[in-house]
């Protein structure tokens, strides 16, 4: 018994959908190949001119690291998540405004990452500070975990606790591996400045740290 012709068409229909679909999945993976070995800047190149894999290639280089700067920064991953969708964002949006040579484009990113942060915190207050650990890679006992995340606690609080360029300046470099100078580039201060900042902030914490693990103490 032969299909219904109604049946038959709709079979086609999808048949085609899915051919379709398979060769968009490997013109889009043959473009990635393409781009896997371009620079930065020639990928922001190609972005300017509307090109979506290239903008693709740029979040997957780089995604992780904005969000970790402003995990630090914010003191939540939701935040962060939110922070770091807005750089690409701003990327997509701007990116014919790029300027090669005139800084590194990880030092733009970490600016405009660390702006959104810093206007973010100057409009709200934070309540809640959620603390995710890192995963040990020796699985230590329950006793070491426990130690692990209780300084990393008190190292988030004490870092959260900080004035927001001291904050800023301690993530880029601290935990970003930015050096000075990069750090300076990113806020658009003096190297001296960041220094300033640096000393302040490690001052601080460490008054910090030592206050409550004396009060814990007790």
């Amino acid at each position: 018994m032969s299909p219904h012709p109604a049946l038959s068409r709709v079979d086609a229909v999808r048949q085609a959908e899915v051919r379709r679909g398979e060769v968009i999945d490997f013109l889009l993976q043959k473009g990635r190949a393409r781009l896997d070995g371009a620079t930065d800047d020639e990928l922001v190149a190609l972005v300017a001119q509307g090109d979506e894999t290239a903008c693709r290639l740029l979040v997957d280089r780089h995604l992780p690291r904005m969000i970790a700067v402003a995990r630090r920064m914010m003191g939540n991953q939701a935040d962060a998540e939110e922070v770091a969708q807005e750089v690409f964002l701003r990327v997509w949006t701007h990116a014919d405004r790029w300027e090669p040579g005139r800084a590194q484009f990880t030092t733009w990113l970490h600016r405009v990452a660390t702006n959104l942060c810093l206007d973010r915190l100057r409009r709200h207050t934070m309540d809640d500070i959620d603390s995710i650990p890192e995963p040990a890679s020796d699985a230590p006992g329950p006793d070491v975990i426990f130690e692990q995340q209780e300084l990393a606690n008190r190292v988030e609080i004490a870092l959260q606790a900080l004035p927001l360029r001291q904050r800023a300046a301690v993530t880029l470099t601290h935990f970003q591996g930015l050096t000075n100078i990069e750090a300076a580039e990113t806020l658009e201060i003096s190297v001296e400045a960041v220094e300033s900042l640096l000393g302040r902030a490690r001052t601080a914490l460490r008054v910090s740290l030592a206050t409550e693990k004396g009060t814990s103490d007790r």
